[in-house]
């Protein structure tokens, strides 16, 4: 169809198009987001086939170029708007267009951004001209996101295992408990799940920064670092800026979801778009970090959820963080200074150009409000390498994050007459930093990220350089010690048995009271009514001997009072008469929660119908009412099921409930369940299934 000397070459007109939204995704591994729309990563090339009606393109003759454009107000100098021709040779770090094939009036064009571009939603449109005469077209739009595939990207990470757990896998483990007793709670990031695309992009949109200028915040969105920094800011609402979620810590949950009870990031952002960007009732440290990690993910940055245990919560940054208590245990004034049994924050993997070299990698991000960074509530990115070495000047938010893994606890006993005595005490803050394993459902200790090995000369060195004078622990020392045991697991709804062990390491007999208290007490370190008492006022210590002194714990006595944290402080208190020394122990006790046992019947396959059994024991004396089920798992049940049971389970009855679900997607998946009922909150189970693809 050449065209003779002279004569006009009629208009190219495009007919139809198609953006190959399927094939697209499978390449740029975001299929699962689904829906009819192309979802790309960024620098890697994504194809679109164009059909023009009459006759197709000619090169040479017809002038093809396109625009892409993000944001309320694109321009080029700010890298939100590009204007680009088709060419044979594409230019590094620029958008660009290249033909692929060509057939007939259909033309395959793979189009391509820099590894540096913004993120977020974008609309297409293409220019065509021949001669004098041009046209243009709204092709539709795209969303691009972080692409941590490509070397060029700042969020890059090599390991193809590690891409899977980071980015792409939408059900992880967030690690709870207590130091001694670490559990692990099931969580449906969902990050792929529909609509949660559209909400991340809107809290993007949300952000006072975007508000206050659109066009500087949407150039800022090709930085890993600040987005970052937006939605630590975001998951929380403590800034009256629309966020997400509200924190409360009190145990009364009535008029919101009690933070125990969410299995799952989805029903939150959904909840916080439906109620038109009204914060959502109620989060606590796990459940901001996990929602942040979703947006994270989402977006395309590896992200992870890490848990420190005895977390310090360090209010005038002096690194030490002072408790007052009676001679009973039982905490006198309120100072701000907190421990945390644990505290749960974000690892976000990045590069960080801001800053001098060696600072790349894992970044800790921390969306729970605790105290203002440049004015908002958001805390990091801090690269954990800072940490480790002490560069407490560097952006953001190190000194705050060295203390919770770092800072000193001294316990002053106040006497009756007021006086105050240091007790010796061996509780050492930031121990047992845990994340679920890259592909297994197994712990992985990475405190070695955050801390050098304790009494290291590398250690002394970077405490040096912090400023922080670490006292010396009385370990090994001769005098006397107390250590608090248990003898077998806590059962919720059982009595048990803790013991205060306690020894002479002195060639003298010793003479102490010895006071021995278990409160129920939350998460965060605030603790409940007594539940369990021992005064000895004669204690006689012989030399070099040791002795068990037993503390029962009745149900009936802890039992109204627990929290739904399911902990129980012991406090040992050991007076020695002659000196007045007192010697401090301090124990949290977690209560087990019954198992759910869930059993899944047929072949797990794609499309086909399954049949998941779900059954709970009741361990109380005392029947469980308004009992209720909540089901979800990312790929496998479309959504949340509830199922409430109609009535009471009786002490030692089953709670059992029949599930039917189509899985959609295929290979390994959570199905995630949660309890409620009256007496017994927030029991979570699991069941990984592999389901099999459709056959070809």
């Amino acid at each position: 169809t050449g065209t003779g000397t002279g004569t006009m070459a009629e208009e190219l007109v495009l007919e139809t198009w198609d953006l190959q939204c399927e094939s697209n995704g499978r390449e740029h591994r975001t299929a699962e987001m689904g829906g009819q729309q192309l979802v790309v990563r960024r620098g890697q090339p994504f194809t679109i086939t164009l059909h023009f009606s009459g006759r197709g393109y000619e090169e040479g003759v017809d002038k093809l170029a396109f625009n892409v454009e993000t944001g309320p107000c694109p321009v080029e100098t700010s890298g939100t708007r590009s204007h680009f021709a088709l060419t044979d040779f594409p230019e590094e770090g620029t958008w660009s267009a290249v033909v692929q094939q060509q057939d007939g009036a259909a033309l395959c064009v793979s189009l391509c951004s820099p590894a540096s571009a913004c993120v977020g939603r974008y609309s297409l449109t293409l220019e065509t001209s021949t001669d004098y005469q041009g046209s243009t077209f709204h092709i539709g739009d795209f969303v691009l996101l972080f692409n941590a595939w490509h070397p060029e990207d700042t969020v890059y990470l090599r390991d193809e295992d590690e891409r899977r757990e980071y980015v792409l896998s939408q059900q992880g483990l967030i690690y709870q408990g207590a130091r001694d007793y670490i559990t692990s709670t099931p969580w449906n990031f969902g990050q792929f799940e529909d609509d949660i695309l559209a909400i991340c992009l809107n809290l993007l949109d949300t952000n006072p920064k975007f508000l206050r200028d659109q066009n500087r915040d949407c150039s800022r969105r090709n930085d890993p670092v600040y987005i970052g920094r937006v939605v630590s800011a975001m998951v929380n609402c403590n800034d009256e800026d629309r966020g997400v979620l509200l924190g409360r810590w009190d145990d009364r949950y009535e008029d919101g979801m009690s933070p125990m009870a969410w299995i799952g990031s989805v029903d939150i952002l959904k909840r916080w778009k439906n109620f038109g960007c009204q914060p959502v009732k109620y989060g606590q440290c796990w459940v901001f970090a996990a929602v942040a990690c979703t947006v994270m993910r989402c977006l395309g940055v590896p992200s992870r959820v890490v848990t420190n245990y005895n977390s310090a919560h360090d209010t005038n940054g002096n690194l030490v963080i002072d408790r007052y208590m009676n001679e009973t245990g039982v905490e006198e004034r309120r100072s701000k200074d907190m421990i945390w049994n644990f505290h749960c924050w974000v690892e976000s993997w990045m590069s960080r150009p801001d800053l001098a070299p060696g600072y790349d990698g894992w970044q800790a991000l921390d969306p729970t409000p605790q105290e203002k960074s440049e004015g908002v509530y958001c805390c990091g990115p801090a690269p954990v390498k800072a940490i480790k070495e002490g560069d407490l000047q560097l952006k953001y938010d190190i000194p705050f994050i060295f203390a919770e893994v770092n800072a000193d606890v001294v316990y002053w006993i106040v006497q009756r007459d007021g006086s105050q005595r240091k007790s010796t005490h061996s509780s050492v803050v930031g121990k047992n930093i845990s994340t679920k394993s890259v592909g297994r459902d197994s712990r992985e200790d990475i405190t070695h990220n955050y801390k050098y090995p304790e009494g290291s000369e590398k250690e002394r060195e970077v405490f040096a350089k912090a400023e922080h004078e670490k006292r010396s622990l009385s370990e090994g020392e001769e005098g006397l010690h107390v250590k608090i045991k248990l003898s077998e697991g806590a059962n919720n709804g059982s009595d048990f048995d803790v013991f205060a062990v306690i020894s002479n390491d002195t060639d003298t007999e010793r003479v102490c009271r010895l006071m021995l208290c278990a409160r129920t007490a939350s998460y965060n370190g605030t603790v409940g009514p007594e539940c369990g008492m021992k005064d000895l006022l004669n204690l006689t210590l012989g030399p070099r001997t040791v002795q068990s002194v037993p503390l029962r714990i009745l149900y009936e006595k802890y039992g109204p009072c627990l929290t739904q944290d399911n902990i129980i402080k012991v406090v040992a208190l050991l007076t020695e008469y002659e000196t007045g020394d007192v010697v401090l122990a301090i124990r949290d006790v977690y209560i087990q929660n019954p198992e759910i046992k869930i059993r899944v019947l047929g072949e797990p396959m794609q499309n086909r119908k399954l049949v998941a059994e779900i059954t709970l024991v009741n361990p109380l004396a005392v029947p469980l009412n308004n009992c209720v089920f909540v089901v979800e798992g990312a790929g496998l049940t479309e959504g949340q099921r509830i199922k409430e049971l109609e009535d009471p389970v009786e002490p030692q009855a089953e709670a059992k409930f029949r599930l039917d679900f189509v899985p959609r997607q295929s290979g390994l998946r959570k199905l995630m369940v949660d309890f409620e009922s009256d007496k017994l909150t927030g029991v979570k189970g699991y069941r990984n299934v592999i389901i099999a693809p459709l056959p070809k």
